[in-house]
Parts: structure tokens; sequence; C-alpha cells
């Protein structure tokens, strides 16, 4: 990969806009079928629609609540630049850009394909410590840490 500069602070700033429109997103899907459960009328199929509905709110609020975690999490990711791989470090290694942060898995930034993985991840635990130049093999998939921001 070539070197390309990237802003630690804009990339942190677009992963935690995206956990907000998710928690907004899954908050409109639970009015939504809140509301659609109240206008269910009594017909034969009345309570097993129902129970339906309430479980997939159940499963929404359950989706909800990992995402608040999400969001209270990023808010403990610092901003400092880190010359060693820690939590909030962007990582570039010959294969691919980690985000030491939250588990939000693959997204993409200005074009370019990042992960998001939370400190605990078998990668994250892998690198941690390790500084440019370092190596590290994972899964039969070697890769060498270009950059540590």
């Amino acid at each position: 990969m070539e070197k390309i500069v990237f802003e630690k602070s804009d990339i942190r700033n677009y992963v935690k806009n995206v956990i907000a429109e998710k928690i907004e997103k899954l908050k409109n899907f639970i009015e939504f079928t809140l509301d659609a459960s109240r206008d269910i009328k009594k017909t034969p199929k009345y309570d097993s629609m129902r129970e339906e509905m309430q479980e997939e709110i159940y499963q929404m609020q359950k989706q909800l609540g990992a995402l608040n975690d999400l969001k209270r999490n990023m808010s403990k990711v610092l901003n400092n630049a880190t010359e060693k791989v820690q939590l909030g470090s962007l990582v570039i290694t010959n294969k691919a850009r980690f985000y030491i942060s939250v588990s939000l898995g693959e997204f993409f930034f200005e074009g370019d394909r990042f992960y998001a993985i939370s400190p605990q991840s078998p990668m994250a635990k892998k690198m941690m410590g390790m500084k440019p130049g370092d190596a590290f093999t994972l899964n039969n998939i070697h890769q060498k840490i270009v950059e540590v921001l």
C-alpha cells in the first residue's frame, strides 16, 4: 500500500457518526413496529402476529443496547497520536487498515477500506504494543505494521 495520510480524528468522528446513525435508524424501526403492533385489528391471527412483533421489538431493543454500548465505548477511545498499538490507534499494515476502537467491522472512509476492531479481538490482541516495522501472523496471514497513528 502506498503511504497515504489519514486524519485519525476524521476516522474517529466517522465511526461515531456511523454508530449514531445506526442508533437513530433502530429507534425509528422500534417506534414503527410499536405503532404497527397497536394498529393490528382483532383477527384470528391477532395473538400470533402480536407475539411475533413483540419478539421483533425485543430483538431490536437488544441491538439498541449493544449499539449504545459501542457509543459508550467510543467515548473512551482517545484521539492522541500513538507510537505503539493501543486503544485508539490507527494501524496500517501491508495488508489492511485497522482502527482499534469498537467492534464495528468493515467500513469505507474516503474510498479506503478500514476495519474498526475492539481491543479484545484476536487481531488487536496480537498487535497490542507493537510498533512500525513489527510483524505478526494470525490465521496463517503474515502482516507487517507499516504505520501506527
